[in-house]
């Protein structure tokens, strides 16, 4: 019997919903196979070694868990492991790299500065985003998940909001986008879906996204026409193979006059109850134990 050791937990801000996702990964594959749910921590290495898995399910989410860090591990430890590999995950995370990297690969996405977070400047930063974005704007670290950090903000509230992130040192500053919410699941070479989301909230935030009594609304199938739907499942797919994504990535967009904005691509999406590619895969027929099954099947280490 094949033995998975899953990591969840973590100390990124998202460890609250790491923790979800292993339980729930958890609790499916060990119909299957021999499982072993671990925290990220101290006692991290030794139980890897004393296990010995043949593969690892990456469930960590945020800094140390999709950015490079745990893969780098390991890669390190020649242990296979689902999901993005270093590189891939670095670049992702990073929104002001991946960003470049889109703009780059002519990828539409919103408009950007990327800024120290020094409110004693203030003034200073309210005329440049004046000059090359205008209000309102959305600001947010740029490597965090799950819309950690996320608001959008008007001349007004901008010095309050940044004094919300006072412990990140660098911000990204896009320019807001209105218009609907979609987002696309690709799962290896396969363009699994899209779905649209209609949150209650002013956006799709931590709350709407993880809180089930924030009632944002999931429509499948997306009201797109045809062209505009293959249009967006292309996008990410592209963005899936620039950045060399592998295993299963969410790709989150805005539709604003019938144009596709990328806003960030996810290489490890969460896998909750209240998670979209799972939502999204069993509208395509796709069961959660498939699903982990095919994301299973896709873990390799570098070779």
């Amino acid at each position: 019997m094949k033995k998975i050791l899953i990591i969840g937990g973590g100390i990124s801000a998202e460890r609250k919903i790491s923790l979800e996702t292993a339980k729930q990964v958890k609790n499916t594959l060990k119909k299957k196979y021999k499982v072993l749910q671990v925290d990220f921590d101290k006692n991290f290495q030794n139980r890897l070694n004393l296990f010995k898995p043949h593969i690892v399910f990456n469930a960590l989410h945020g800094r140390f868990g999709e950015d490079g860090y745990m893969q780098r591990i390991l890669e390190f430890n020649k242990v296979k492991y689902t999901h993005s590999g270093v590189l891939s995950s670095a670049l992702a995370m990073d929104k002001i790299v991946s960003k470049k990297i889109f703009i780059k690969n002519s990828i539409l996405t919103p408009r950007f500065l990327s800024v120290k977070n020094n409110l004693k400047n203030i003034k200073i930063l309210k005329k440049k985003i004046k000059k090359k974005l205008n209000f309102p704007v959305v600001i947010k670290p740029i490597n965090e998940g799950s819309s950690v950090g996320v608001f959008i903000c008007n001349e007004n509230n901008l010095k309050k909001n940044l004094n919300k992130l006072r412990n990140y040192k660098e911000i990204l500053i896009e320019e807001y986008i209105g218009g609907r919410e979609i987002q696309v699941a690709i799962l290896g070479k396969k363009k699994l879906g899209a779905i649209e989301l209609i949150p209650k909230r002013k956006f799709y935030d931590y709350k709407a996204k993880y809180y089930s009594n924030s009632k944002t609304e999931h429509i499948m199938p997306v009201n797109l026409t045809k062209k505009n739907l293959n249009k967006v499942l292309n996008i990410a797919f592209k963005a899936h193979k620039i950045l060399k994504c592998r295993g299963v990535t969410r790709s989150d967009f805005k539709f604003y006059k019938n144009k596709f904005y990328l806003l960030e691509l996810n290489t490890q999406p969460g896998m909750t109850k209240m998670s979209l590619v799972p939502e999204i895969a069993a509208f395509k027929g796709i069961s959660f134990p498939n699903l982990l099954d095919r994301i299973l099947k896709d873990a390799s280490i570098k070779k």
